[in-house]
Parts: C-alpha cells; sequence; structure tokens
C-alpha cells in the first residue's frame, strides 16, 4: 500500500501535527506533494546535493535583510564593537564555521553518520522546538566529540 518512505513521512508528519511543529509539518508536506506529483525523481536529487547551500542562503537573506533595510548600520556595528556580547558572537561564529568544516570531512569519511544525524535533528526539531540547522554543524559537534573521546581512550591503553 505505502512505500516504508512515504510511511516513515506520514509518521514524520504525525509527530509534526502532534509537536505543533510548523517547519516540520511544511516540508513533510512540501516532499510528500513532490513525490506524490511524481516530481520526486527529478527534484529530490537536487534538493539532497543543494539543498544545505539553498537552506543557508535563505538563512544568510534572513540576517542580511536589516543590513540592506537601514535597520542596522555602521553606528550598531561600531556601537557592538564595544560590547563583550559581541566580541563573544563574534568568536561563536568563528568557531561554528571551523566546527562546520570539520563536519564536511566527517561525513565524506563516514556517509552512514547522516542517519543518525538527520534522526537527531528531526527529533530536536519536532519534540523540543529546535531548528533544524542541517547536518553540517552536527556532524562538526560529533567530530569533535569522537575526537575527544578518541583522544581520552588513547590515554587509558
Amino acid at each position: 500500500m505505502f512505500s516504508q518512505a512515504t510511511l516513515f513521512m506520514l509518521i514524520l508528519l504525525a509527530v509534526a501535527l502532534l509537536a505543533k511543529n510548523q517547519s516540520l509539518l511544511v516540508a513533510v508536506g512540501f516532499l510528500l506533494i513532490i513525490k506524490w506529483v511524481g516530481l520526486g525523481d527529478k527534484l529530490f536529487p537536487i534538493f539532497q546535493q543543494k539543498g544545505i547551500n539553498i537552506g543557508v542562503t535563505v538563512i544568510t537573506i534572513a540576517v542580511l535583510t536589516p543590513i540592506v533595510t537601514g535597520d542596522i548600520g555602521f553606528k550598531q556595528l561600531g556601537e557592538a564593537v564595544r560590547s563583550s556580547y559581541a566580541w563573544i558572537a563574534l568568536a561563536s561564529g568563528i568557531l561554528v564555521a571551523l566546527i562546520a568544516a570539520s563536519g564536511i570531512d566527517l561525513l565524506k569519511n563516514d556517509p552512514h553518520i547522516t542517519t543518525a544525524l538527520v534522526f537527531g535533528t528531526i527529533l530536536a526539531v519536532a519534540l523540543f522546538n529546535g531548528v533544524a540547522v542541517g547536518p553540517l554543524i552536527g556532524a562538526g559537534i560529533a567530530y569533535l566529540a569522537m575526537r575527544v573521546v578518541q583522544f581520552f581512550s588513547n590515554l587509558g591503553g
């Protein structure tokens, strides 16, 4: 009757409804509609190859919008550099980008890890109102955690 993939997506749709998570609801509904109207063979490979880049671009557009509208300008930038929180935010941005770079290596070397990352992201979005920022940062964090475990394992013997 339903393929395993469709059944899985319908379960995710139910989870999205129960958790009242609009992002997951829209994403699952969008993908199911594409599948059911027969466009999946053409669009799904594009989403898999370019989806993260498209998502990062959309987020970047949202972040840059206050600059283009004039809500954030040089005055606010000058005020920000005098704030210790701004410097913490700057360092955090750099750290996250470096961690995500490690995630790329992990996904290339251990592609099976993507399944666990995707499932963890789905759980966080559906159950904890998390935001799906993509498997890259998750892979980066996993990479760092694996290196820490490896470091301490090597110390022990």
